[in-house]
């Protein structure tokens, strides 16, 4: 069970006279007042006793006192804390009568609880950091937001890259209608040597059948010669004249002029190849981009599942970048409403036995917004004692001139004492 404020009792701090209070188990306790009445002198009184002598107003006894201060605080676990004297030292008795001191107030009792803007005014990674002390995530997260931003930066990098390939490749000429591989000049010799030579071929043929009709004239000029040599010339002739009978010579211009272009030719098929291994070379690195996107989005997939899965002080309560978020905005966009809540819930989840929270200043808050925190407070069975520059029926209290104005709540007097105990003063 979380330790709260049942009831104080103070005189002579600073500006309060003689107050007496006793705040609500749950939810919102208001101080009011007008400006320089003692509201901030209540928080600092409480602060004071239960934080011990770095809390000490430089000026704790009230201007014009006679009498020193003197500060009684009933917690809700029994203890009662006492600060009297001329020294104001201080004294700590637990339920069963037993004496104890400042360590015994330490063990329970938050520092945040105590001084709420030394949180508030602490920076956005300060704050988160002390989040993730609460939910014990922090040196895993730090890894993987050590991993995200290494990838971040490697897909930065990529990213230029492959803008700078993908705009070399575009602005590279290319030709249409010429080969994928450059033209070889042997192979293309190669094939004019064989045309020759088959036409050389064809020459022949045709001088071989100049020579059979010659043998035929002759043949035909000598009939008086065997018949036997004549049907031979002439069957040879025959075959000759069948032999050449559809035979085309090839040009070789095509070659020719090929091979008068091949260097031509050759530029355009390498210029095209370049181009193709620029656009290769610039998909290469943007495969490389869509990677590491992939990465840096498992990486802040597991980030998520990891806050997801921890015990967060509020619902929506992350760390980004490392720095805080509540509802995805940083501290710095978080409406003053919303930075109390959620250092609130910080605090309260530093530490559980502590079940209070003072806030000084409330007058930030308007009425539906005060009484919402006050909602959210008693849902959370947390108590805050705060101050407001205000006489409104939101106040439970409303100090003026150091007294209880409405004298509605009065300490209770205490029948007389040895001199060793504290009698409170008059109010």
């Amino acid at each position: 069970m979380s330790v709260k404020i049942n009831a104080l009792e103070i005189e002579n701090v600073k500006r309060i006279k003689a107050v007496a209070l006793e705040p609500s188990e749950n939810g919102l306790t208001v101080i009011g007042g007008r400006n320089n009445q003692g509201k901030t002198s209540v928080l600092d009184a409480i602060c004071w006793a239960l934080g011990g002598e770095k809390y000490r107003p430089s000026q704790a006894q009230r201007e014009g006192a006679l009498v020193p201060p003197s500060l009684k605080l009933t917690l809700s676990n029994g203890i009662i804390v006492e600060r009297k004297g001329k020294n104001s030292s201080l004294k700590v008795m637990d339920p069963n009568g037993n004496k104890s001191g400042q360590q015994l107030l330490n063990s329970f009792i938050e520092t945040f609880a105590l001084d709420l803007p030394q949180f508030l005014n602490a920076s956005s990674r300060d704050k988160a950091n002390t989040l993730l002390q609460i939910i014990g995530v922090g040196d895993k997260l730090f890894e993987l937001e050590r991993q995200e931003k290494a990838k971040y930066d490697e897909r930065t990098a990529i990213g230029r890259i492959a803008d700078q390939k993908a705009k070399f490749a575009k602005e590279m000429e290319s030709y249409d209608g010429v080969p994928e591989i450059p033209i070889s000049a042997s192979e293309l010799i190669a094939q004019q040597q064989a045309i020759l030579a088959k036409n050389g071929e064809n020459q022949r043929l045709r001088q071989r059948k100049e020579q059979c009709d010659r043998v035929l004239e002759q043949a035909r000029q000598a009939l008086d010669e065997a018949q036997r040599r004549f049907a031979l010339a002439q069957s040879n002739a025959l075959t000759a004249a069948k032999s050449a009978e559809n035979l085309q010579d090839e040009s070789t211009a095509e070659l020719e002029k090929n091979i008068a272009d091949i260097e031509i030719i050759n530029a355009k098929v390498r210029a095209n190849l370049d181009k193709v291994k620029a656009e290769e070379e610039a998909k290469g690195y943007s495969d490389q981009y869509a990677t590491l996107t992939t990465k840096i989005e498992n990486i802040r997939k597991a980030k998520y599942e990891l806050l997801n899965g921890a015990d967060l002080p509020l619902p929506e309560l992350s760390v980004e970048d490392g720095e805080l978020t509540y509802k995805n905005q940083k501290w710095d966009n978080m409406s003053a409403s919303q930075q109390l809540r959620v250092a609130t819930a910080i605090v309260r989840k530093l530490n559980p036995e502590c079940g209070f929270v003072l806030l000084d200043k409330l007058e930030q808050m308007d009425a539906d917004t005060l009484a919402e925190f006050g909602a959210w407070l008693e849902n959370e069975g947390l108590q805050v004692i705060a101050t407001r520059v205000s006489t409104g029926s939101e106040c439970s209290i409303i100090i003026e001139d150091g007294y209880d104005a409405a004298g509605v709540i009065k300490p209770k007097q205490e029948e007389a004492v040895p001199e060793s105990k504290w009698t409170p003063g008059t109010f």
